[in-house]
């Protein structure tokens, strides 16, 4: 297993966006409807915009209606984490990156029945796409 990726503060603010920041180190949502939510039949694979940690396939993306990108399952077992997230007033499942703690999004338990009848809800400020990977 890779180590944690581990950065001061000022680290992280001088390589992401405030928006980035935002939603990554303090656990922040974009707004819905606001990023790159598009499905298209484009191979290639999303990063975690703070380490580059390989984390979803486009081929497992699915307009869910949501506003955010959402995938029907993680790129590989273990390269994201999940934990019970209660604030807001909800009890949801949030999703980090493995690598380096980023908040990416959360998961719930309505995505296509006929694959994994999860959906991974991640905000798009926190991936990055690689075309042709």
């Amino acid at each position: 297993m890779r180590r944690k990726i581990e950065k001061s503060d000022a680290e992280w603010r001088a390589q992401l966006t405030p928006e980035q920041y935002h939603v990554t180190r303090e656990k922040g949502t974009e707004r819905p409807f606001s990023g790159d939510y598009r499905v298209t039949d484009e191979h290639g694979i999303y990063h975690c915009v703070c380490c580059h940690a390989p984390l979803f396939e486009n081929e497992h993306k699915f307009d869910a209606g949501c506003g955010w990108p959402s995938f029907d399952r993680p790129l590989v077992s273990g390269c994201v984490e999940e934990q019970p997230d209660t604030s807001q007033g909800m009890q949801r499942t949030e999703v980090i990156c493995a690598r380096c703690n980023a908040h990416l999004g959360h998961v719930f338990p309505d995505g296509p029945a006929e694959t994994t009848g999860r959906r991974y809800c991640i905000n798009s400020v926190a991936i990055q796409f690689h075309a042709g990977e």
